[in-house]
């Protein structure tokens, strides 16, 4: 590509997972970092080469020379942010979820279908090793036809920045929604959620939300689909878990309950004890270009001491984040909206906004607005 796409990463914590990605793609260079705290930006500034560097987000939406944001900034500030990119003439691409509310998810779909620029949001687990494996098996038939869907996430957040203490689970629940609707690419048409249990005091408060886990069914719009979904962040015990089930006439196959073990696969009409199967997701770099394969299966800086949570906790997102930066840069390089767009964050995103609104309302069915269907 003779004009390679300039991309401004704004964030960088986990933002910076993704310079080195940028940095190598053929098709693309980051051309910018932002980052408030300024000795963190001229530390990883100076790290990777990168010249221009803004601690002030609006300076650097100013810049005629970015064509492109990458948003890794805490979840309060997403929607505002992607609003401003996109006002400013950017392509957005923002880490999850889209906004923390309705009114923001369909701004930034409006602002997306007046401008006609990129909008995706950087949903891990719809690029993930298993999430792909499900999603060949589907493609090929070789599952059937799909019967229900379930996923979870699962995570203490205890010790996290100050946005997260006594969040709402499902405020925060693109990575169980994400992947039950995406297989088929669906959308969903309405939700019930229950609360269920009960976190500390002194966790409450923050957001006025007592529960410890938050339990949705999806019922998929047009489809005779339902997918169930479950999240808890503080108060349960349980190992970082992002899981992803799909339950098929053919063959199912389910997550893992510890992780790191294989997937199980389940066929049909096989006698009982051969029935389930374990399997290891295979790696996808191969869908990548060759510059970026590499960053599927190991973390791409300060590995040692300063590693991200993100590898701590879930295995770098089953090798994502290369498939994510290519998945943006490909949308805009090809004009070909990449999954999830605008529409379908906004309809991913607002299944958990709507959901803990149902689950204060004891499990009242509550519609996914209109602006979110195709």
């Amino acid at each position: 590509m003779k004009n390679k796409l300039n991309i401004a990463l704004v964030g960088l914590g986990f933002g910076a997972e993704f310079i080195p990605i940028y940095q190598r793609h053929p098709n693309a260079q980051l051309y910018a970092i932002c980052q408030r705290n300024k000795s963190k930006l001229q530390h990883l500034g100076d790290a990777f080469n990168i010249e221009k560097r803004y601690d002030d987000y609006d300076e650097l939406l100013n810049d005629p020379n970015v064509h492109a944001v990458h948003i890794n900034t805490p979840i309060p500030d997403h929607g505002a942010q992607s609003i401003k990119a996109l006002k400013a003439g950017k392509h957005v691409a923002c880490t999850v979820p889209m906004a923390t509310t309705v009114e923001e998810c369909r701004e930034i779909v409006e602002l997306v279908k007046a401008t006609g620029l990129t909008y995706m949001m950087m949903e891990t687990v719809v690029y993930s090793r298993e999430y792909l494996f499900m999603k060949q098996l589907y493609n090929e038939g070789s599952l059937g036809k799909i019967q229900y869907l379930k996923a979870s996430h699962q995570q203490d957040m205890d010790g996290w920045p100050n946005y997260w203490p006594g969040l709402p689970p499902m405020h925060y629940a693109t990575h169980c929604v994400g992947p039950v609707l995406g297989l088929t690419e669906s959308e969903a048409e309405y939700v019930s959620c229950f609360g269920s249990g009960e976190i500390r005091e002194e966790l409450k408060v923050h957001y006025n939300s007592p529960f410890a886990v938050e339990s949705t069914h999806i019922k998929f719009r047009g489809s005779d689909l339902v997918a169930h979904v479950y999240r808890s962040l503080f108060d349960t015990a349980r190992q970082y878990r992002e899981s992803f089930e799909v339950y098929g006439s053919n063959k199912s196959v389910e997550w893992p309950l510890v992780e790191g073990k294989p997937l199980v696969i389940h066929t049909a009409k096989r006698p009982e004890p051969q029935i389930p199967e374990e399997v290891y997701s295979p790696d996808y770099a191969h869908l990548l270009p060759e510059e970026i394969r590499s960053f599927t299966t190991q973390g791409v800086y300060d590995k040692t001491d300063n590693q991200h949570l993100s590898f701590v906790q879930g295995g770098g997102h089953g090798g994502s984040h290369p498939h994510l930066a290519h998945a943006f840069v490909n949308s805009i390089v090809t004009n070909k909206a990449a999954y999830p767009n605008a529409r379908q964050s906004a309809n991913i995103t607002c299944v958990g906004i709507l959901a803990h609104e149902s689950a204060l309302k004891g499990g009242e069915l509550i519609r996914l607005p209109d602006f979110t269907f195709a």
